[in-house]
């Protein structure tokens, strides 16, 4: 009998290990092993206007933001989607089109 938990976004009980996370073959959800033991609380992590924001949201930039060692600029308005929430200063990870993978911080984003 398997003692793994069930994935915390789509309740598939067809969850596996891989390193120090689980991870949902149905819907590709993967999570830490140690989140899951229980104890730490989740960080929660907010927009600009106050909304709690999760992995996979959809948000819009709200500022022209320059980014460091280029000429290049993310436009107000520019849409992310399938943003992944990390750790540290930036905490959202995320691919912008045109742009390629960067990280954000939430101060600068609303959620769509």
């Amino acid at each position: 009998m398997s003692t793994l938990p069930q994935c915390p976004q789509c309740s598939s009980e067809f969850t596996y290990e891989d390193g120090e996370n689980y991870v949902c073959p149905e819907c590709a959800h993967e999570w830490p092993k140690v989140a899951a033991a229980g104890g730490d609380e989740q960080r929660i992590v907010k927009d600009s206007n106050g909304n709690v924001l999760q992995d996979g949201d959809t948000v819009t930039v709200i500022k022209d933001l320059k980014i460091k060692g280029s000429s290049s600029v993310v436009k107000v308005g520019t849409k992310v989607k399938n943003i992944r929430l990390v750790e540290g200063d930036h905490d959202i990870d995320c691919k912008i089109d045109g742009i390629g993978a960067m990280q954000l911080k939430s101060e600068f984003v609303k959620k769509a």
